[in-house]
């Protein structure tokens, strides 16, 4: 697999799509930090670790108002083949800051928000709304 986030992202969507409670897939540091961003936002109800024996997942429970998904459009901006930096004046706003987009810092992972308070640049990895 070249683009493991893409593929994280790509379960989230197509489960919100058929309305499932859950979407699992295997576990990295990176899926994991990313998730925790979605849930602090509030796009999602629980991030767990499962750490059954061939490897860990994780599994997200899914938010949902009524019966339309929190998350209405998530994208992935940055790919493995074409990567895309902005600096600390160029931090996207997504639906007007209604949105979030994720940053891969120096510091961290973190929101476009977070690093415009900052004043930190960073690697683009998607955006949320």
């Amino acid at each position: 697999m070249t683009d493991p986030i893409a593929d994280m992202l790509t379960r989230i969507r197509n489960a919100q799509r058929s309305r499932k409670a859950t979407a699992e897939f295997s576990f990295s540091k990176l899926k994991k930090a990313v998730a925790d961003i979605l849930l602090k936002e509030g796009y999602l109800n629980k991030v767990e670790v499962v750490d059954e024996k061939p490897a860990k997942k994780i599994v997200l429970a899914l938010k949902y108002n009524g019966k339309e998904p929190a998350i209405k459009s998530l994208v992935r901006e940055s790919t493995p083949g074409f990567r895309q930096y902005r600096k600390k004046t160029g931090m996207p706003r997504v639906l007007n800051d209604y949105g979030v987009a994720i940053i891969s810092t120096s510091q961290g992972l973190m929101t476009n928000k977070e690093a415009r308070k900052l004043g930190v640049g960073g690697e683009l990895i998607c955006s949320v709304y």
